[in-house]
Order: C-alpha cells, then sequence, then structure tokens
C-alpha cells in the first residue's frame, strides 16, 4: 500500500501570533515555524503503517515556498521513504490547495491519503474533505485511531455522542486528530539519513491549476483583549453579579 501524507507550514505553535501592524495578516517575518501539528499526527500514523507491514511507501507533499522543505525534511527523518515539493511564493486558498493535491492524487495513485484535519494558523479545515469530493473517494474526517481490516480501513472518530468507527474501502482520504497518536521525534542519525532520501521539487505551474483567488480579505484584527476574572465570596454574590451583567447587556 502506498500513503501519501500531505504536510503544511506553519508558524510554530509554541509562538504567540502576532498580527501585522497593517492588518494584512499574521506576522511571519523572523518568526519560528514548523509543520502543524495536526499533520505530524498523519505522518506518524503512516510511519506507524509502514513498520507494521501494511504500507511500503510513504510520500510526503507540500505546497509552498522553498523553505517549506523543512517540514518535508522532518517528516523524512520520522521514516517516510520520498517527498514532493509544490513551490510556490503565493498564497493558496484551500480550495486551490485540494485542485493541486488531487493533480499529486492522480500522478501517485496512493492508496491512502492522510492528511492534519485542520491548520493551526488559520484554523481552517476544508483541505480533506475538499480533496476527497475531487478525487470522489471515501473520507474519514478527525481520526482517532485507523486500523486496517483486510482491503478496508477502520476508522474511529469523536463525535458529540462518544465514538463511531466506520469502515472505509481504499482508496481513501482521511484526516488526523491529534488523538491518533504520539508522534516520534527523530534522532540526529534519522535527521542526517533524510538528507539523502529523495525529495523532488515541482514547479506549480506544471499542474494547470488556476491559482487565482476567489476570495478577499480585507482585514485580519487580533481578538479583544482579555478581561481579568472577578473572585466572589458566595453563590449570592456571583448571582448578583451576573444579574448585574444582564441588565447592562438589556440596557444595550
Amino acid at each position: 500500500m502506498k500513503i501519501l501524507v500531505a504536510v503544511k507550514r506553519v508558524v510554530d505553535h509554541n509562538v504567540r501570533i502576532r498580527v501585522r501592524p497593517d492588518g494584512t495578516g499574521v506576522e511571519t517575518t523572523g518568526v519560528r515555524m514548523s509543520m502543524n501539528p495536526f499533520c505530524k499526527h498523519a505522518v506518524e500514523a503512516a510511519v506507524q503503517l509502514a513498520e507494521a507491514g501494511h504500507a511500503t511507501e510513504v510520500v510526503i507533499v507540500s505546497i509552498g515556498p522553498k523553505p517549506a522543505n523543512d517540514v518535508i525534511l522532518t517528516a523524512l527523518a520520522m521514516g517516510a521513504h520520498r517527498g514532493i515539493l509544490v513551490e510556490t511564493d503565493q498564497a493558496l486558498e484551500t480550495l486551490t490547495i485540494a485542485k493541486l493535491l488531487a493533480k499529486v492524487v492522480e500522478e501517485e495513485q496512493p492508496d491512502l491519503v492522510l492528511l492534519g484535519k485542520q491548520a493551526v494558523d488559520d484554523d481552517s479545515n476544508h483541505v480533506g474533505q475538499m480533496l476527497a469530493a475531487l478525487t470522489d473517494r471515501p473520507q474519514a474526517t478527525f481520526a482517532s485511531e485507523i486500523k486496517i481490516a483486510g482491503s478496508d480501513l477502520e476508522v474511529t472518530r469523536e463525535v458529540d455522542y462518544g465514538r463511531e468507527t466506520i469502515a472505509l474501502s481504499l482508496p481513501a482520504i482521511v484526516t488526523a486528530d491529534l488523538r491518533l497518536n504520539t508522534p516520534r521525534n527523530a534522532a540526529l542519525p534519522m535527521v542526517m539519513k533524510a538528507r539523502s532520501k529523495p525529495l523532488a521539487v515541482r514547479a506549480v505551474s506544471e499542474f494547470g491549476v488556476d491559482l487565482t483567488p476567489r476570495l478577499t480579505v480585507e482585514k485580519t484584527t487580533p481578538p479583544p483583549e482579555r478581561v481579568a476574572g472577578t473572585s466572589v465570596a458566595s453563590a449570592t454574590e456571583l448571582a448578583s453579579l451576573i444579574a448585574a451583567d444582564i441588565n447592562e447587556l438589556e440596557a444595550i
């Protein structure tokens, strides 16, 4: 089985996000970048399936500027076999990303495509679902467990009323939740070995996808500052405060 894993380079999740002074987006200059955490769980799942003998090849694909090579190298150090960078400096919408991934899927013909369920920089949660529609493959989102069951896939996912397990026929699309596994930290020898693994750099123009944006972001603003909490001595005092807030809101 061949597994294709899509990974995204984002602002490191330990960095406090700052909005550019002119409101054109999130500040990325001089900011530490890393692999989207959800994508890292997808890579770990693919490597574990390979180690268990269910997959013969794990291919990593990322779409973005040249520095996105570093997240591909991270995935190769974790145990993936080769990487593909679809290079572009242009900011792309999620539908365009899905269309480019569909082209890669068409070329690579993987049995399973794994993605993170969402990106932590823009909090979007679209690409996996769009890719499933574009490639006409069954999908399972928010996976917290993946099992191979013969020629099918069993995916457990958390839902509002608990957990549900669904069966998918391969080839399929699955998006990973944080509960899926614990991603490994690659040892230094694996990091060095990753640099010798194949990494193809493809120009985005090779795929013939229209990159014209369809949406306009008018302005990005930071969330309002949080107001400090208030300690109360009793439930009666708390009720009085809540009643006062309600009266104030009704007056508005």
